[in-house]
C-alpha cells in the first residue's frame, strides 16, 4: 500500500475500515489542508476492465450529488503501483468527506434498539438522502446500518452511494456471480431473484433498517445469505411490536408497507415514506394503516406461481436445444435449465395432462368465487327482508371532511348526508386559521341519521416565546422546544463559540425569547468546541484588549516592544491573529507598544558643532543649529540637555564662533587697561 496518492497530494494515515473489496484510510489533502477519507479498491478487482468502467461511471455520477445527508465524494483516481509479481497494477480510489462519528450498525450493536424519536430522526435523514439521489437518477442498492454514519453533531450521513453497483464490503453479501448486489439482511425480493431494481428496492432496504432500529435486530436472520434471501422472498417478518412490547402497532404497518414483497405495494417514493413517518409522529393516520402484509405475500406468491407455470412450458417442447427458465425456491431466483433436464423433454401427453390440470384448477377457483358471491347476495337479501332495511334506513355514512373544505362546504356536506353539523374550535392546532383539523365520528364511519357530527377548525397557530436552550444537549433542547409546541429541524448547524462546550446548543433560529407561532420549525446551532480570536484587538489599549480576550475565555500573555509609529500602551499585534479559529481557552499573546526607544543624551557643550552633531546623529537624533553657523563653532548650549530622550528626537545646539570668543577676551583686557587708566585719573 503506498503512503501517498496523486503525486503526494493525499498523505495516507490510519486504516479505519476494511471490507472484502476495499480499505478506508484517514488521509490529509495537502493542497487544501483538510482531513478526508480515502477508499482504496483491491488490486485484483482493479485489473477487471468491466469493473473499472462501472466504477468510473458511478464515481462520476455520485460526485455530482450535493446533499447534507450524503457523504460527499471530492475526487477519484487510479494509482499505479508495483505488484508482488513485479508488474504494474492500478489501484482505483475515491476521496470522500471524512465524517467523525459512528455507524448506525455500531450504535445498535452497543446500545440495542433506538428510541422511537431517534429512529424517526435517523430514518428521515436516510430518506432525505434517498429522495435526493433518486431524483438525481442514482440507486444505492446497498442501504444498511453499516452504510449510515451518525456524526458527533447528530447529522445522518449515507455512504457508498452508487458504488454498491460495482462493489460491496459485507461479510454476508449476495455477490455479483449470483447476479445480485446487496447485503442479505437488507436485500429486496427482486434483488434476491436477480431481477432489475429501481428506487423502491432502496425503500425496501430502508424499511429493513427502520425495523432494526426499532427492534435491535434485522427482520430476517439465517445461517447463510441464501437462507436469508429466501425469507425476504417468501416470508413476512415478525411485527416489531411483537419483538418490543409496548411499541405502537402502527410501526408494524409502516415497516410492512416499506418491506412489501410486491414492489407495487410499497411506498412509491422516499418522500411518501417520509411523509407517512411524519404523519404518524404528529398524531395522524399514515397511509400504511390500510396495508395488509399477508395479502401482499399471497398476491406475490400467486403472481410468481403464474410466472413459474408460464416459464416451465416451452413454446415448442419437441424442439431440442432450447433452454427454459424455472423458479428455484431455495435461491429465490429464476434459473436457466438445460433441455435434457427440464420440461423440454416432456411428452405431448404429459404436457396436455398438465394443461388440463391447470384448466381444472382454474375452473374450481372460478366456481368457488361464484359460490361465495351467491352466498353474499343471499345473506344480504335475508338481512334486508328480516328488518335490516330498517337499520340501514336509519344510519348513513359520515362524509369525510378534508383540509381543503371551508366551514360552509363542510356544513353542506354533513347536512346533505342527513346529519347535524356542529363547528368546533381547535386551539392547539398549528394550521392556519379556519383549516379543518379533525372530526367526530370519523369520515367513512356509520352513524344514525340526524345525529351530530362535530367538525374542528383551527383557531390559527398560537404564538409563544421560543425557550432559551443555550448550553443544553441536543436531546434536551429538542425536548424543551417540542414541549413548547415547536418543531425542530432534523439537521443542525455547527458554529464556533467562546463559552459553550462542544456539541452543546449555542443558539436557535428563530432566536430565544422571540414570539413565534406554535409549529414553527426551529433550527439548532451547536458548538464546534472552537472559538475565534475577536476582531478589533489591535489598536486598543492594553487593559481594554486584555479585558476583551478574557471575556472570551482566553488566557492572555502580554509582551512589549518599542515602536516608532505606535503610541506607548497600545496593542500592536495579536497572535493567533484576529478571526483565527482556535480551541476554547487557548492562550493568546498581545504585543503592546512601549513607544519610541529611550536613548541617553550626552553632554556636548564645549565641543565643535561638527563633532557634537556627528555624535548625536550616531545615536539616532536629529540636530539643529542656532546662533552662529560655522561647523567648527563651539557649542555653548544644548536642548534637551544630557539625560534620557526618545530615539529619533531633535537636539537643538546653540553655538558661537571661535573667533568671537578671542575678541571678547581682548576687549576684556582693554577694558581692564582702561579701568587702570581711569584709576590713575582718579588718583590725579
Amino acid at each position: 500500500m503506498p503512503s501517498s496518492l496523486a503525486q503526494g497530494r493525499y498523505q495516507l494515515g490510519q486504516l479505519v475500515g476494511r471490507g472484502g473489496m476495499a480499505e478506508v484510510h484517514v488521509a490529509t489533502d495537502t493542497r487544501l489542508g483538510r482531513t478526508v477519507a480515502i477508499k482504496i479498491m483491491r488490486a485484483d478487482l482493479a485489473n477487471d476492465e468491466i469493473f473499472l468502467k462501472r466504477f468510473r461511471r458511478e464515481a462520476h455520477s455520485v460526485a455530482q450529488m450535493n446533499n447534507p445527508n450524503i457523504v460527499n465524494i471530492y475526487d477519484s483516481g487510479e494509482e499505479t503501483v508495483t505488484g508482488e509479481n513485479g508488474q504494474p497494477e492500478r489501484l482505483p480510489y475515491l476521496v470522500m468527506e471524512y465524517v467523525k462519528g459512528q455507524t448506525l450498525r455500531d450504535i445498535i450493536r452497543v446500545n440495542g434498539p433506538l428510541s422511537q424519536r431517534d429512529a424517526e430522526q435517523v430514518m428521515l435523514g436516510v430518506l432525505n438522502a434517498l429522495e435526493y439521489s433518486h431524483r438525481m437518477g442514482v440507486i444505492h442498492r446497498d442501504i444498511k446500518p453499516g452504510n449510515i454514519m451518525i456524526s458527533e453533531q447528530g447529522m445522518v450521513k449515507v455512504m457508498d452511494f452508487g458504488i454498491a453497483r460495482a462493489l460491496d464490503d459485507s461479510a454476508a453479501t449476495m455477490t455479483q456471480s449470483q447476479g445480485v448486489v446487496g447485503t442479505a439482511q437488507y436485500l429486496s425480493p427482486e434483488q434476491a431473484r436477480g431481477e432489475t431494481v429501481d428506487m423502491r428496492s432502496d425503500l425496501y432496504s430502508a424499511g429493513c433498517v427502520l425495523y432494526e432500529m426499532l427492534t435491535g435486530r434485522p427482520p430476517f436472520t439465517g445461517d447463510s445469505a441464501v437462507a436469508i434471501a429466501y425469507q425476504h422472498v417468501s416470508e413476512v417478518a415478525t411485527p416489531p411490536s411483537a419483538v418490543v412490547p409496548g411499541l405502537p402497532k402502527m410501526w408494524d404497518s409502516i415497516c410492512a408497507k416499506a418491506m412489501a414483497k410486491d414492489r407495487q405495494n410499497r411506498y412509491a417514493t422516499a418522500a411518501e415514506f417520509k411523509n407517512d413517518i411524519l404523519t404518524f409522529m404528529n398524531g395522524g393516520v399514515p397511509v400504511a394503516a390500510a396495508f395488509n402484509p399477508l395479502t401482499d405475500l399471497a398476491n406475490m406468491k400467486a403472481r410468481k406461481q403464474a410466472e413459474q407455470d408460464a416459464a416451465t412450458v416451452p413454446l415448442n417442447p419437441n424442439e431440442q436445444g432450447v433452454s427454459t427458465q424455472a423458479f428455484n425456491p431455495v435461491t429465490g431466483q429464476f434459473e436457466q435449465v438445460a433441455p435434457a433436464a427440464a420440461v423440454a423433454t416432456k411428452s405431448r401427453a404429459e404436457q396436455r395432462a398438465a394443461a388440463a390440470k391447470a384448466k381444472r384448477r382454474k375452473q374450481i377457483i372460478i366456481g368457488v368465487v361464484a359460490a361465495a358471491a351467491v352466498l353474499v347476495i343471499a345473506l344480504a337479501a335475508w338481512f334486508f327482508l328480516a328488518g335490516g332495511d330498517k337499520a340501514v334506513a336509519q344510519s348513513a355514512t359520515v362524509p369525510t371532511i378534508t383540509s381543503s373544505m371551508t366551514k360552509d362546504r363542510a356544513k353542506s356536506a354533513v347536512e346533505a348526508a342527513g346529519f347535524k353539523f356542529q363547528a368546533m374550535t381547535d386551539h392547539d392546532s398549528t394550521e392556519p386559521e379556519g383549516t379543518f383539523t379533525k372530526q367526530s365520528p370519523k369520515g367513512g364511519d356509520k352513524a344514525a341519521k340526524g345525529s351530530t357530527v362535530k367538525v374542528w377548525f383551527s383557531a390559527g397557530p398560537q404564538s409563544t416565546l421560543v425557550p432559551d436552550v443555550k448550553g443544553m444537549s441536543q436531546s434536551e433542547a429538542r425536548s424543551a422546544l417540542e414541549k413548547a409546541g415547536f418543531k425542530v429541524a432534523t439537521s443542525v448547524q455547527t458554529e464556533d463559540s467562546a463559552d459553550i462546550a462542544q456539541n452543546k446548543v449555542t443558539r436557535t433560529d428563530p432566536a430565544a425569547g422571540t414570539s413565534q407561532p406554535k409549529g414553527t420549525s426551529i433550527l439548532l446551532y451547536v458548538s464546534s468546541g472552537m472559538t475565534k480570536v475577536p476582531d478589533g484587538i489591535v489598536g486598543q489599549t492594553k487593559d481594554a484588549a486584555v479585558a476583551a480576550l478574557q471575556a472570551s475565555k482566553f488566557t492572555v500573555t502580554v509582551t512589549e516592544e518599542y515602536s516608532d509609529t505606535i503610541a506607548a500602551g497600545v496593542v500592536m499585534s495579536v497572535n493567533p491573529g484576529s478571526g483565527t479559529s482556535v480551541a476554547q481557552g487557548s492562550s493568546v499573546t498581545i504585543i503592546v507598544s512601549k513607544g519610541k526607544e529611550q536613548v541617553t543624551v550626552p553632554n556636548v557643550v564645549g565641543q565643535t558643532f561638527a563633532s557634537a552633531k556627528a555624535q548625536l546623529e550616531a545615536l539616532g537624533f536629529t540636530v539643529t543649529q542656532s546662533g552662529s553657523t560655522g561647523a567648527n563653532d563651539i557649542v555653548t548650549e544644548q536642548n534637551p540637555g544630557s539625560g534620557q530622550a526618545e530615539k529619533g528626537g531633535n537636539i537643538s545646539l546653540t553655538t558661537k564662533s571661535s573667533g568671537s570668543t578671542g575678541d571678547n577676551s581682548g576687549n576684556g583686557d582693554g577694558s581692564t587697561g582702561n579701568g587702570n587708566s581711569n584709576n590713575g585719573n582718579t588718583g590725579q
